[in-house]
């Protein structure tokens, strides 16, 4: 759980160009394809502004047959929304990391629809990690600037090995605070 809040937390201040900003649209892409559509776009330019991002993440997961006591403890530890800082460096920021579009080169993933432009962002994915667990579809949406983004994010997946159906939901605000202190990592 906490590397999938920290992964979201890293990834998703590189996504946050301007209001007046390139326009994206994607159907049935994969992540490179989005990836090359969003370079095109920038036309080289820098979406972001490199510094600290803060912010907090709030999850809610639901997996049924989880056995009561696991479900407590899951239940307890996502009570609370978690803190999530991180670092854009002026490199990430030039070489256009993480913008929303994932790992380049996993084919497992499928943009169903990938919109972005005008401070919005819609997406719909769909993954098969042929793990017996069944597809994994995800749903995000939110609003960005230069500066700050507050983001949504759905999946769900059918689920295996007596788990059943499996659902996530998370909410991120984040906003930049300031330059790097490099202690980002450690809190």
């Amino acid at each position: 759980m906490r590397n999938l809040l920290l992964a979201a937390a890293a990834a998703l201040p590189l996504a946050a160009c301007g209001s007046g900003g390139p326009t994206v649209s994607a159907t049935n892409a994969s992540s490179a394809e989005v990836a090359a559509k969003m370079d095109a776009a920038t036309g080289g330019g820098d979406m972001i502004r490199a510094g600290r991002w803060e912010g907090t993440a709030k999850v809610d997961m639901k997996i049924p047959n989880l056995p009561p006591a696991a479900q407590a403890q899951m239940a307890s530890k996502m009570a609370e929304p978690q803190k999530v800082v991180s670092c854009v460096t002026p490199e990430q920021v030039k070489e256009k990391k993480a913008l929303f579009t994932g790992d380049r080169d996993d084919k497992n993933c499928k943009y169903d629809s990938f919109t972005m432009g005008g401070g919005k962002i819609a997406a719909k994915m769909t993954c098969n990690h042929g793990d017996g667990e069944g597809p994994m579809v995800a749903t995000l949406s939110g609003s960005y600037t230069p500066d700050s983004y507050q983001m949504s994010m759905n999946s769900s997946t059918p689920g295996a090995k007596g788990l059943g159906a499996q659902s996530m939901s998370m909410e991120i605000t984040a906003k930049r605070t300031g330059e790097c202190k490099g202690t980002e990592d450690k809190e």
